[in-house]
């Protein structure tokens, strides 16, 4: 009885149209579940993705936290013209100079790097004079630290210092050269404690520090100019350094930077202390114009370049004062 009721059902010719007729439906069915799943698993995705991505923007947004940079650019003109002037003087004179100090520090946790790079270039051109630079100087420092405490840190310090032109010393007849790129440069290697009572204010010392001096250009060192043996490039001296690093906005439109390195070289004379300080004064006086006043002190036991007899150190000295553009960032 059972098999005939289904047999009669199976066969029956209107449930086989029926079935016919539902098999588009069954299809639109099935895609329409195989559609909602796939869209699920890309939804998914999708989510993980962006999972994924906001880890990796906060830990890019991390690292761009634990850098600090920044730039400060001078770049100052004098000129002046005379004509049929009766108080005598320079038909023509012209000034150029420029100071540039980029710096770039890094801090995570008992870390830190600290990078800097000034470069002063100065230009004077006058019909009595004729063409010369008055200032030329680059000055790099790398220092990484570890934490010791909350106020000071163990340090390593790398710097190196040149000029990059030829410079010389003038008379009323003659120039004598005096100084060329990495003549002298001084490269400066040392470890010590690096002590920062504030973020203004930084003391580095060191008992242990090899600086080497250099002297590439081949006249200079036929000479033996700056305490390298004739004929020779490069003395290494064995000593302790001392450098004072000083940077304040004292209000928003000025800033006072100030270097002091001082050297004593234990193997020569360890009385007669080497000495480097670099001050810039910057007022902004405006959006873009701004005035800037670079002194530099430069005391070298080695630079027997002054006296009567042009071979004797003494105490250098260099002071710029001008009234430019100023670019800072």
């Amino acid at each position: 009885m059972m098999i005939f009721f289904l047999r009669k059902t199976i066969y029956n010719p209107n449930n086989i149209t029926f079935m016919i007729r539902s098999i588009p439906f069954i299809i639109f069915l099935s895609l329409w579940f195989i559609g909602l799943k796939a869209q699920d698993n890309i939804i998914q995705n999708l989510q993980k993705e962006s999972v994924v991505a906001s880890k990796k923007a906060v830990v890019e947004a991390d690292s761009v936290k634990h850098w600090k940079k920044g730039i400060l650019y001078n770049l100052n003109f004098a000129q002046s013209s005379l004509t049929n002037w009766s108080a005598g003087g320079d038909k023509f004179s012209l000034s150029i100079n420029s100071i540039l100090n980029m710096f770039a520090k890094y801090s995570n946790g008992k870390h830190s790097w600290e990078n800097s790079f000034d470069f002063n270039l100065g230009y004077v051109n006058s019909t009595s004079l004729g063409a010369r630079k008055n200032d030329d100087r680059f000055d790099l420092v790398s220092k990484y630290g570890r934490t010791i405490n909350s106020k000071a840190n163990f340090a390593v310090l790398a710097n190196l210092r040149s000029g990059f032109f030829k410079g010389y010393s003038y008379t009323e007849r003659t120039s004598t050269l005096i100084s060329n790129f990495m003549s002298p440069g001084y490269l400066l290697i040392s470890s010590g404690i690096d002590m920062k009572p504030n973020k203004n204010f930084s003391i580095f010392l060191s008992p242990a520090t090899a600086r080497w001096v250099i002297v590439t250009d081949p006249e200079l060192s036929a000479k033996g100019s700056y305490g390298v043996k004739p004929g020779e490039n490069s003395i290494l001296e064995l000593g302790s350094f001392a450098t004072i690093n000083y940077m304040k906005e004292i209000a928003p439109n000025i800033v006072y930077k100030a270097k002091l390195d001082l050297f004593s070289n234990y193997l020569h004379k360890p009385a007669n202390v080497d000495l480097f300080m670099a001050n810039l004064l910057s007022v902004k006086l405006s959006k873009i114009l701004s005035m800037s006043w670079n002194v530099d002190l430069i005391y070298d036991d080695d630079a027997k370049l002054f006296g009567p007899k042009k071979s004797s150190p003494a105490l250098q000295i260099k002071s710029l004062i001008g009234v430019g553009i100023q670019i800072k960032r």
